[in-house]
């Protein structure tokens, strides 16, 4: 559960938090999150593989991205760890050699688990929403789903929502097929 530690929170705060959460500073209040369980890791790690072969890598795809796992962002005072994101080449040409971007994301995906989903729903999709990233991506492991979100006038547009072994493209990544059940632990 992403557990809510202070109130009007620094980066200072941020930083002597232990390697063994995931602590995120979002509009001043610091949250940490356990590490991920198994099942959440597996599907982020293969979806990881999966997008940027064929987006950062160009194999069996158009490249043009830059695909990253759990970047740390930091926006006016806040800082987020999606599980992953990914930035267009043409508006990020070169990779940033940072501990963290301070460039919203073009997409995102946040792999949600029971502990996790209110938090990354509740705070974050409206943060990203707020600081203009334009697509995301909420993988649910446990329900074996993809929901697919763009933003319109500021606001989420549920585009797509794919379950079980479906076959999909989904926007931004519509160039290739992904199949879902290669993302489930079975």
């Amino acid at each position: 559960m992403a557990k809510l530690i202070s109130k009007s929170a620094s980066y200072d705060d941020l930083s002597r938090m232990p390697d063994d959460v995931v602590a995120e500073l979002v509009h001043g209040d610091l949250f940490a999150s356990p590490r991920p369980a198994f099942r959440h890791a597996r599907a982020q790690g293969r979806l990881f593989r999966h997008l940027a072969r064929a987006f950062e890598d160009g194999e069996n795809g158009p490249g043009g991205w830059w695909i990253v796992a759990e970047p740390e962002i930091r926006l006016y005072g806040s800082a987020v760890v999606p599980d992953l994101a990914g930035w267009r080449l043409a508006r990020v040409p070169d990779y940033p050699d940072v501990n963290n971007f301070d460039i919203p994301p073009d997409w995102l995906c946040e792999v949600v688990s029971p502990s996790t989903e209110r938090h990354d729903r509740v705070r974050k999709l409206p943060f990203y929403a707020g600081h203009g990233v334009q697509h995301a991506w909420i993988v649910d492991p446990q329900l074996k789903m993809l929901e697919v979100l763009r933003l319109s006038e500021g606001h989420w547009l549920t585009v797509a929502t794919h379950a079980g072994d479906d076959v999909v493209r989904a926007e931004p990544f519509e160039a290739i097929e992904l199949n879902l059940g290669w993302l489930w632990l079975e």
